[in-house]
């Protein structure tokens, strides 16, 4: 049996894809282990799997000044000495990192162990963690042909992202029952991500009474991020986050609104779910939501509207017309190659498990 460490966190987007591979890697006979933060969201996914967890301290690489950026790196240090310490302990034949800047110290030390470890990059441009983690990587996923540009040559596999099988098995009926909606308005949901989207909470609110008077509302508005003055608003559902209702959810929505962090379009495409994309401004990000959302709507995926350009009357109006003309969209997805990504990375890390006992 050839054992496997997974590693990414920080938001859900850096574990779900994590998530999605434990089926694929247990029916392959794969013993899987994970290195994450002591308290980030996926010690909380992953205890749902059986899956031995392991906590390692964890800082944040800043671009911006941040009196942090003085106490950080020597939780790093720690962090890289943690994870050996682990990597030692567990002596795996492979780390997987889906990125997150937990990852830099696993990924660090599994090199220094001389441990394979193959990264995924979800975005267009690669992020800072994996920017770290790629030169000692032996291969790196990506989604987006236009990624490959920012590769050593030779190291880059175009993947797509893993996404979960069971998100294309849910049930419509309990997820109205779950909501106490109707069979007789659509339903559109709105997702800002793991840690919610102020600016998007805000919209969807200011233009609820309009957006009800056609469709009913499912708000994934984040943690601590309900409105308790909206619990009785019929028609409209909050849920700080979810899990197992997201397949459910899924099967319910006719239309998306969304962020644009690649894990969840790479959902939305495979679930063929007509969406808008609200992609995380570049002054509050390196821009790579806004290349992911300029990509998708090119493609004639998404409809995109920029967060300094937001507000509740074009929301509505987006909303309205993504509605009438959602099976253009859907016809667009149907169309596109989407690549098989978990079958591709299984035999990627089979063949680096290989080669890598080869030559040992």
């Amino acid at each position: 049996m050839k054992r496997i460490v997974l590693t990414g966190g920080g938001t859900a987007g850096h574990v779900t894809p994590n998530i999605a591979l434990i089926p694929a890697l247990k029916e392959a006979d794969y013993d899987i282990h994970y290195i994450g933060s002591f308290d980030g969201i996926e010690k909380r996914l992953i205890e749902d799997f059986d899956i031995p967890y392991y906590g390692i301290s964890t800082g944040k690489f800043r671009r911006y000044f941040d009196l942090k950026n003085f106490t950080d790196p020597f939780r790093v240090m720690k962090g890289y000495a943690e994870a050996k310490k682990i990597l030692k302990q567990i002596s795996p034949d492979i780390v997987f990192s889906k990125g997150g800047f937990v990852s830099v110290p696993v990924v660090r030390a599994a090199h220094a162990l001389h441990i394979p470890c193959i990264i995924h990059e979800s975005d267009m441009t690669p992020g800072l963690a994996n920017k770290i983690c790629i030169p000692v990587a032996e291969k790196i996923c990506l989604n987006f042909p236009e990624t490959m540009q920012y590769i050593p040559e030779g190291k880059g596999i175009l993947t797509g992202s893993p996404i979960r099988k069971e998100l294309s098995e849910g049930d419509a009926d309990r997820a109205r029952k779950l909501c106490g909606f109707n069979a007789d308005k659509p339903v559109v949901m709105v997702m800002g991500g793991s840690l919610g989207a102020a600016a998007i909470n805000k919209a969807i609110r200011e233009a609820l009474k309009y957006i009800l008077e056609d469709f009913q509302v499912i708000h994934i508005c984040g943690k601590e991020k309900v409105d308790n003055l909206l619990l009785g608003v019929e028609g409209y559902k909050q849920f700080e986050y979810v899990k197992a209702e997201l397949k459910d959810l899924f099967a319910l929505s006719d239309v998306i609104v969304s962020r644009a962090g690649a894990n969840a379009i790479c959902e939305l495409l495979a679930l063929k779910k007509p969406n808008i994309l609200i992609p995380l401004s570049p002054k509050a990000s390196r821009g790579d939501q806004m290349l992911n959302a300029q990509s998708f709507e090119a493609q004639g995926f998404s409809i995109v509207i920029d967060e300094d350009d937001l507000s509740d009357s074009l929301l509505v109006e987006k909303i309205r017309e993504l509605y009438c003309s959602r099976h253009i969209y859907t016809e667009a997805m149907e169309r596109s190659n989407q690549l098989n990504s978990i079958d591709t990375i299984i035999k990627l890390i089979q063949d680096t498990t290989s080669l890598d006992g080869e030559t040992e």
